[in-house]
């Protein structure tokens, strides 16, 4: 279905037809016309369908036929890298509109707090913001969401992950109990539905393809001890010299800035974005990454949601994420819409156990790759959860290598 066939404004219409948009995605086509017609709706669809258009497009469809001197409508999102890219898409879509907007969230300067004030007071249309940001401006007292008529979280599963629960309601009973309310989010747990229920009214519901990579992506793994990841790392880089933009994802700040020292070291443009860094600096990053300029990125997993960068070759996974959820979001950042990608994992044996649960959770058995020979061997295939001990105690796991996996004739046991 094409975005005229929804019956948007003819000015949203003309922004869409010059980013070289004609039809909606499915998330847009089930959601849109329901959103215009002013109905909450608990929103579920995989990373990488278009759910940002899907609920910015019939909001701005509505407010281009208004004239307001308030705020009119507040997207909550879990992350400033989200908040920042939504904002930057509503502008965007609204080029012909005349709808403002302003993103709010924390670790500016004082400058940014000033603009960030203004434009809640003099009443901005569209505000996005991250929650904890928001709430210290409506302690402020000049914060006026009386008349607020879309309330939207987006990345709400992660949200709730992220401990925000509170927030949530906190900002929602600043609100008009007539306010519309949109839910979205890639999964649906419990702690979904039991937010839904006390937020929505009479919600629609829509579900697509909840928690299942994108067709598009190769997924392959490598079974191998930690010391083993970094030269791997260097290898898979070396030999896939036509993939322009990779993204290295890791569980843990730390890890960022080791594998950015070990990848630097080989004269890679390699640029890290973590929680260490100060937000001009992911900015940047994130800004040289997209335009090209730099080809690897290494990060935690604050961009395995919502950022939209496209054209991504490869993700490398350094570890397993805790979450298997994660692991379809951070690879979710390949194979975008249409397109194809690569994602690799490189598996250590205490992380066995949790990607035979990723396994589970995505319906089908990751290939194994062999490791280089010149790398060594390869720990044995162990899917048995292994037990921690204390300090001095030793675990179920043998850390035994796999002859088949990296081409020895026989297998031995590798001390770690």
């Amino acid at each position: 279905m094409t975005f005229k066939e929804l019956g948007l404004n003819e000015e949203l219409l003309t922004a869409l037809s010059y980013m070289g948009f004609e039809n909606a995605t499915p998330i847009q086509e089930e959601a849109i016309p329901q959103i215009i017609e002013h109905k909450d709706l608990l929103a579920c669809a995989q990373t990488g369908t278009g759910k940002t258009a899907a609920f910015i497009l019939p909001v701005l469809h509505h407010l281009a036929e208004k004239n307001n001197n308030y705020i009119s409508t507040v997207i909550i999102a879990p992350t400033r890298e989200l908040a920042i890219q939504i904002e930057q898409q509503i502008q965007a879509f609204a080029y012909f509109v005349g709808v403002s907007s302003m993103a709010v969230y924390g670790g500016g300067d004082g400058q940014a707090f000033t603009d960030q004030k203004k434009a809640l007071v003099k009443g901005t249309d569209i505000i996005v913001a991250t929650p904890g940001k928001l709430i210290s401006h409506i302690n402020m007292g000049y914060v006026d969401f009386s008349k607020v008529e879309y309330f939207i979280l987006d990345e709400a599963d992660r949200m709730l992950d992220m401990g925000f629960f509170e927030d949530i309601t906190f900002i929602a009973n600043k609100m008009p109990k007539s306010r519309q309310t949109l839910l979205f989010s890639a999964t649906m747990p419990p702690k979904i539905r039991k937010l839904a229920k006390s937020i929505l009214n009479n919600y629609g519901e829509i579900s697509l393809s909840i928690s299942k990579p994108a067709e598009g992506v190769l997924q392959a793994a490598y079974l191998t001890f930690d010391e083993q990841k970094s030269k791997l790392i260097r290898q898979l880089i070396n030999d896939k010299p036509n993939y322009h933009s990779i993204i290295i994802f890791t569980s843990t700040k730390k890890k960022v800035n080791e594998i950015v020292r070990a990848i630097s070291k080989q004269g890679y443009d390699v640029k890290a974005v973590s929680s260490d860094l100060d937000q001009k600096e992911r900015e940047m990053a994130l800004r040289k990454f997209r335009a090209k300029e730099t080809r690897v990125l290494v990060a935690t997993d604050v961009l395995s949601r919502g950022i939209d960068i496209k054209d991504i070759n490869l993700v490398i996974n350094y570890d397993v994420p805790n979450d298997a959820e994660d692991y379809v979001h951070r690879i979710g950042r390949t194979a975008r819409a249409d397109t194809t990608g690569v994602a690799i994992t490189l598996i250590n044996p205490d992380d066995m156990y949790k990607f035979s649960k990723i396994e589970k959770l995505i319906e089908m058995e990751v290939m194994k790759v062999p490791l280089p020979p010149e790398l060594g061997s390869a720990p044995e295939w162990n899917t048995k959860p292994i037990r921690k001990f204390g300090r001095g105690g030793r675990s179920n796991h043998r850390g035994k290598t796999n002859s088949k996996a990296s081409g020895n004739k026989k297998p031995y046991s590798k001390k770690r």
